[in-house]
């Protein structure tokens, strides 16, 4: 996890038959199958739920670092083909409430299990990306008789799991060479549309993020094209997890963990780079794949209930390898109920 991803997409602009500066922009509705509705947890806050539906046992996914649960409005669907899908949008992004607490840590954790609770889910399975892997070893720890199990989809990093065999969070922070400019934005061709904003943001991600999780996380002006990325109040937990004292040595509960084997090159460094520059941005992947393929290596070690898979793909592996994640998480649900 070399950067938390956090580009996303706002707003479509429609055209039809009359001119277009004389009409409003057309309502967009989000064609994924899910329910929509919000939970009030511990301290007030009301957290967006998205509820897919399906039968058997139920799922609960928890979205990365910048995202919210629309992240999953293509992978979910599939899975609800076969459990009972939701989704819950972290506090302080997308259409969830925010309030500041004095323990960001546990007032995260619990929110997930108010949620559980306020939906009366008996033992579901947790599935997090990314920075969600703190919250899965989180609630795991304190409350492992509430959850069947936990999938970690490239969330299996230091501040979910580290034992004396692996690398630290320090480990990760590899400083980028000086010959690497700085990660470019969207241009104004890029932000015509939500569509082109969309194909700039699976040329940095390494694979296409719903429109509906891109709306989610970019204002659009009054004619519906993205603007500007918002700014979401939760993001000031990250650094509080990631910098957290914080520790998880056990994970008591049946898990899976799904980690990628090679990310994405970063496109917004390499491109248009000079070839010195190139070289810098690989020399700096191969540096922090060898931490990463050495924490993947102590989680297997540490934790004997998890099985490790790798596979070959971004950091959103939900997406670029959406067929590979179904089949494992599929066959892990169907040995956790």
């Amino acid at each position: 996890m070399n950067r938390i991803v956090i580009a996303s997409i706002a707003g479509f602009m429609a055209v039809i038959v009359a001119p277009a500066r004389s009409q409003a922009p057309a309502t967009w509705r989000d064609p994924s199958p899910h329910a929509v509705r919000f939970v009030t947890v511990g301290d007030g806050v009301q957290l967006e739920m998205l509820d897919w539906g399906g039968t058997r046992q139920p799922v609960v996914l928890l979205a990365g670092g910048g995202n919210t649960a629309h992240v999953y409005d293509e992978f979910a669907p599939k899975l609800a083909a076969d459990h009972h899908v939701y989704g819950i949008t972290r506090r302080g992004f997308g259409a969830s409430g925010f309030a500041k607490s004095d323990n960001t840590f546990d007032r995260l954790r619990d929110d997930v299990l108010d949620v559980i609770a306020a939906l009366k889910l008996r033992r579901p399975v947790l599935v997090g990306h990314s920075i969600a892997g703190a919250e899965l070893s989180a609630v795991a720890a304190s409350h492992p008789d509430q959850i069947a199990g936990l999938v970690y989809l490239e969330a299996a990093y230091p501040y979910a799991f580290q034992s004396a065999n692996g690398p630290s969070m320090r480990d990760f922070q590899i400083s980028r060479p000086r010959t690497q400019r700085p990660t470019q934005g969207p241009t104004d061709a890029d932000l015509a549309s939500f569509d082109s904003l969309a194909k700039w943001d699976a040329e940095q991600c390494g694979c296409r993020k719903p429109e509906a999780e891109l709306r989610q996380t970019w204002d659009s002006d009054s004619t519906g094209r993205p603007r500007k990325e918002r700014d979401s109040p939760g993001a000031q937990a990250f650094m509080t997890i990631i910098n957290s004292t914080t520790k998880f040595s056990k994970i008591p509960v049946a898990v899976l963990a799904i980690v990628a084997r090679a990310h994405a090159p970063d496109k917004s460094i390499t491109k248009g780079a000079t070839p010195v520059a190139r070289e810098g941005a690989s020399d700096y992947d191969t540096a922090l794949d060898a931490v990463r393929e050495r924490q993947a290596r102590a989680f297997e070690a540490g934790v004997p209930t998890a099985r490790v898979v790798w596979l070959t793909g971004a950091h959103h592996i939900f997406l670029s390898n959406e067929s590979d994640v179904l089949r494992e998480v599929r066959a892990f649900l169907a040995t956790s109920q």
